[in-house]
């Protein structure tokens, strides 16, 4: 049967939000029969998506059990925070010399506001700033190779996010942690916020390598 990208690129598009949102855990077998017979395509476009969902670091090999969706290990964790420190730390600093003040000012504000999310538990409402706020670095950095890593990062640490299991208390935290580094993009202060964003990270990699909900479904 002859390739369907449109089939192959819906296949990717199911799975992978199936991944992040945790519907397939870690651990979990991608059998190609069973899976182009729930997706209702031929296992031509299913390889072609499984492949894309390798090199995103989404999917593994194996030994025995063929595709499984990636585990999530604290080898793994450690990695991914050490690349986002230096991915991080270089993209704030770039905004804080050629971003929009006006609009980092306005992300010092929302962010201001962002206990009031938690405390009403419209945490979809937090991520969605927390978005936001990612958007805004993305648009002032003026460099497309860094904007392309950052966010293959940050698709890991969605599915993480998911995985884990939220404490409003850090999440208060991290939003005022967030709300320091757009005042100091807003600010021009190229150090404070590499600063303050390694301090962010750090916090938030001892939560995160802590967390028994995670390493749990991680290990299944």
């Amino acid at each position: 049967m002859a390739t369907n990208p449109r089939a192959s690129d819906r296949a990717y598009a199911t799975l992978r939000e199936e991944i992040l949102h945790g519907s397939l855990a870690p651990g979990a077998v991608l059998a190609e029969v069973e899976q182009s017979s729930r997706l209702g395509i031929s296992r031509t476009p299913l390889r072609e998506a499984l492949a894309r969902l390798a090199a995103d670091g989404l999917v593994e090999q194996l030994s025995g059990r063929g595709l499984v969706v990636a585990s999530v290990s604290p080898d793994a964790i450690r990695a991914l925070f050490e690349l986002r420190e230096a991915l991080e730390t270089t993209a704030v600093a770039l905004a804080a010399a050629r971003g929009d003040r006006e609009l980092f000012a306005r992300l010092v504000d929302e962010f201001a506001d962002a206990e009031s999310l938690v405390a009403e538990h419209r945490i979809d409402d937090y991520y969605a700033l927390v978005a936001r706020f990612d958007d805004a670095i993305d648009e002032s950095i003026d460099n497309p190779y860094l904007v392309t890593a950052l966010r293959g990062v940050r698709t890991h640490l969605q599915r993480l996010r998911r995985l884990a299991q939220d404490d409003p208390a850090r999440l208060v935290r991290a939003a005022a942690e967030h709300r320091l580094i757009a005042e100091a993009i807003r600010d021009r202060d190229a150090d404070l916020a590499r600063h303050a964003t390694h301090v962010h990270l750090r916090a938030s990699l001892r939560r995160i390598s802590t967390d028994p909900h995670l390493h749990q479904k991680g290990t299944e």
